[in-house]
């Protein structure tokens, strides 16, 4: 994408960016919502951990033998981890993500009564789970606004925004927090995901279907 050959804005002028492009988006995507199938917040944080490197799509044909047969985090905990991988195969990296679901269900078991915790500090501790997916967890679950969930799309859409310069995802998360209201947080990162799949995509973006255009840094 060409760089932006703008002067960098001010914070004033970067936050009422932000509040536009949220107007923008919300208008444009009224249904914006999580797209893991998921009944419980074990179910979604479960889901989650399947979804790294791999589509929401093939994450929810894969679940429902998986809930099926272990619909717990106390089915999950007894479960053989050969037999876990056999299910999630399909998801890739399916041995680490086998080992990383039955330790999170263990933990689960062991320090929460089978219950996942409602908080970052103890969620981020369980294995497989990082502060993104403890966001997903505790924003979509409990509608909990801890912080902005930053994915690959969230990480790209901030950038070519002008929003962020940063790379990592909690540098990331750290500088949009402030631009959005915090009830926003939650919604924020469907916004961009849907936007980021379905009209800007990372190697064609398709600027000129794009709502955001007219203020968009990086349109072409």
């Amino acid at each position: 994408m060409p760089a932006s050959k703008t002067k960098p804005k001010k914070k004033t002028d970067l936050k009422q960016q932000a509040r536009t492009i949220e107007r923008l988006l919300r208008k444009e995507y009224p249904d914006a919502k999580c797209e893991l199938d998921y009944r419980s917040a074990f179910e979604l944080a479960a889901a989650t951990i399947l979804s790294a490197q791999c589509t929401d799509k093939r994450v929810n044909m894969v679940t429902p033998a998986l809930f099926g047969r272990y619909p717990n985090a106390t089915a999950l905990a007894a479960a053989r981890q050969e037999d876990v991988e056999a299910i999630i195969k399909s998801t890739g990296f399916f041995r680490n993500k086998a080992k990383s679901l039955i330790g999170m269900a263990k933990a689960v078991v062991m320090h929460h009564g089978g219950e996942i915790p409602k908080s970052m500090d103890e969620l981020v501790v369980l294995p497989g789970i990082g502060r993104k997916t403890a966001n997903v967890v505790l924003s979509n679950a409990f509608g909990i606004n801890e912080g902005v969930v930053v994915d690959t799309h969230v990480a790209r859409l901030s950038k070519r925004l002008g929003l962020t310069k940063q790379t990592d995802p909690v540098k990331i998360e750290q500088e949009l927090m402030p631009l959005f209201p915090e009830e926003s947080w939650g919604l924020l990162s469907h916004l961009f995901i849907w936007h980021g799949r379905r009209v800007c995509d990372a190697r064609k973006p398709r600027c000129a279907d794009c709502v955001l255009r007219r203020i968009c840094p990086s349109a072409a």
